[in-house]
């Protein structure tokens, strides 16, 4: 008789890049039979790309870990997960005890932005810790834009995003998104996207030192000496007031500082920047000319104009190209998504906002200053290098790979063996994770639960998706936030054996009380126990999911918008 079990359909987005594409999966005792793209799918419609077939790979693969490891006398051994716990315990409290929180840096990677369960419960780890030594993949590709967008709008997360399925030009500069599907832009299908951009008569202009796959397919490619993007951003503003063809519509409003850009700028006309770019000064003319003429356009730039001398300035000069040409905010130009949750642009009153601080505090030994709570990623190695009081005596990696991804791997990765102590949460055994003293395996994508937090925030489209595990983890194996929970309580001195329910019963409610003003309101209190009593049947990041989706923009408000939307859990 045959035990074989019936074959199953679920769906799933695809955790492997920015482009967040819906997925359908066949399931048979527990295994993928099959990965396509779910035609059903409100956001990707269908699409899918060589990654998110590839899932199936990732959560096979021989090399991914699956039980904790032990360094002992050099060699890893696997352990159980409490034995990784009560190490854990005996080495790191004394750490913390004999030099503070600041000599336990963290560093989290780019896998986590799709893993709520790190995203949500790092801050409460980085919070126990005590310590401002916080590191991540941000500082390396794509915190000059964040900076730009945190100073001009008010949030680091306020990135206008190209309304490509509307607009009727395209200007990119230093982006490939016929591979990336988008970055700080989620949007999938770009190929198509664009096809269908041009169909409608539209133009795309691409500016790259290289002819990527994007160049390949616009109208216009126009090659630019690299690191010159600064020159020709500004060679356009200079044509935008030079020809008098600043529109601002009805941003006018809302702008200040329009003669300090035009002051700021009077010296570089295209005819002075041309060399520079390697353009001739007329083409710089022409492409300003078509920016402003257009009826709905928008400027993108990426990864190209972050990652150089002048990023932060690139990544402002982009955005006030789009509000100088009127397109700011517009239909069919860059327009601000507005996610259902988690985004503080959507949160309290409308047109009131905290604004960004940066330079809290600066990094021990080169005194760079943070942002956005975090320091740069170069600044790792020589923290940990450098004797003195704060010096970096451990580290808790969390699914990154800096010895590989940051700038001169070998020093960091020297750097890594004088620690004291270090403890990974990734699901491999690498070129970072193989100088820690304990490795945490996370979980398979496919045993976790997935709602993006941050890609909803850069969304062509506004939209709310959730996915369910689709395959089941291992019994003894804990979700990823109960195992930075745990952690948590380990540096505050309760312990590994603590109750993580209890614990992130305790810490949400704080939460809920502060977001309500409870603390010194009794009125406000009564509130926040109706919420909590209304969520009381969930916990983890599915409880902090629909609260942030009953309290968003969109969202029923506990009762207060009967037509709001509701989890349906």
């Amino acid at each position: 008789m045959s035990t074989q079990a019936a074959e199953t359909t679920v769906h799933r987005i695809c955790p492997l890049c920015e482009a967040c594409c819906g997925l359908e999966l066949k399931i048979s005792n527990n295994e993928v039979i099959s990965i396509r793209g779910h035609e059903a799918d409100v956001f990707s419609h269908g699409y899918i790309c060589p990654k998110g077939a590839s899932l199936k790979d990732l959560h096979n693969d021989p090399d991914r870990l699956r039980k904790p490891l032990i360094k002992r006398n050099g060699k890893f051994v696997e352990a159980s997960w409490a034995e990784a716990f009560a190490e854990i315990e005996r080495r790191l409290p004394p750490l913390l005890s004999a030099h503070g929180g600041d000599a336990v840096a963290t560093v989290i990677g780019n896998p986590a932005a799709h893993k709520i369960g790190l995203l949500m419960y790092f801050p409460r780890l980085a919070k126990a810790l005590g310590t401002h030594n916080i590191f991540s993949a941000s500082t390396l590709d794509q915190m000059p834009k964040q900076l730009a967008v945190g100073l001009m709008f008010g949030n680091w997360l306020s990135v206008p995003v190209p309304d490509i399925e509307r607009a009727d030009f395209l200007l990119i500069l230093g982006a490939n998104p016929m591979v990336s599907n988008g970055s700080l832009w989620t949007v999938p299908d770009f190929r198509g996207k664009a096809k269908a951009l041009r169909a409608r008569g539209g133009r795309i202009v691409v500016v790259d030192p290289r002819r990527s796959e994007t160049a390949a397919v616009a109208d216009e490619h126009h090659f630019i000496r690299p690191g010159a993007d600064v020159f020709l951003l500004l060679g356009l503003v200079h044509t935008l007031f030079d020809e008098k063809l600043v529109r601002l519509g009805r941003l006018a409003e809302h702008v200040v500082g329009l003669g300090a850009v035009e002051a700021g700028v009077k010296d570089f006309s295209p005819e002075r920047v041309a060399a520079r770019c390697g353009f001739d000064a007329q083409t710089i003319r022409q492409l300003a000319r078509q920016l402003a003429g257009a009826e709905r356009a928008a400027v993108y730039g990426r990864i190209g104009t972050c990652t150089q001398e002048y990023g932060t300035l690139c990544s402002w000069l982009v955005d006030v190209l789009n509000v100088l040409t009127g397109h700011l905010d517009q239909e069919g130009g860059a327009m601000f998504p507005k996610a259902a949750a988690f985004a503080v642009n959507t949160l309290g009153q409308p047109g009131s906002g905290k604004g960004v601080t940066t330079g809290r505090r600066k990094s021990r030994v080169s005194g760079a200053p943070e942002i956005m709570g975090e320091l740069p990623m170069i600044c790792l190695a020589e923290e940990i290098e450098t004797p003195g009081a704060g010096q970096v005596k451990a580290l808790i990696s969390i699914a990154s790979n800096p010895v590989l991804s940051s700038p001169n791997g070998e020093r960091l990765a020297a750097a890594l063996d004088q620690l004291d102590f270090m403890v990974s949460v990734d699901i491999y055994l690498n070129e970072t994770t193989r100088h820690a003293d304990v490795i945490l395996p996370g979980s398979s994508p496919l045993e976790d639960l997935h709602y993006d937090i941050v890609f909803q925030q850069f969304s062509h489209r506004n939209h709310a998706r959730y996915s369910e595990p689709v395959l089941a983890r291992e019994a003894d194996t804990p979700p990823e936030w109960q195992i930075l929970l745990r952690l948590a309580a380990i540096a505050q001195g309760k312990g590994a054996q603590v109750d993580v329910d209890k614990f992130d019963d305790e810490l949400f409610a704080g939460d809920v009380r502060r977001s309500t003003g409870a603390q010194a309101d009794s009125q406000a209190g009564s509130q926040a126990d109706a919420v909590l009593a209304a969520l009381s049947h969930l916990s983890g990041p599915e409880r902090q999911i629909d609260f942030a989706l009953r309290t968003g923009p969109y969202g029923d408000r506990f009762g207060q918008k009967p037509d709001g939307i509701i989890w349906p859990r």
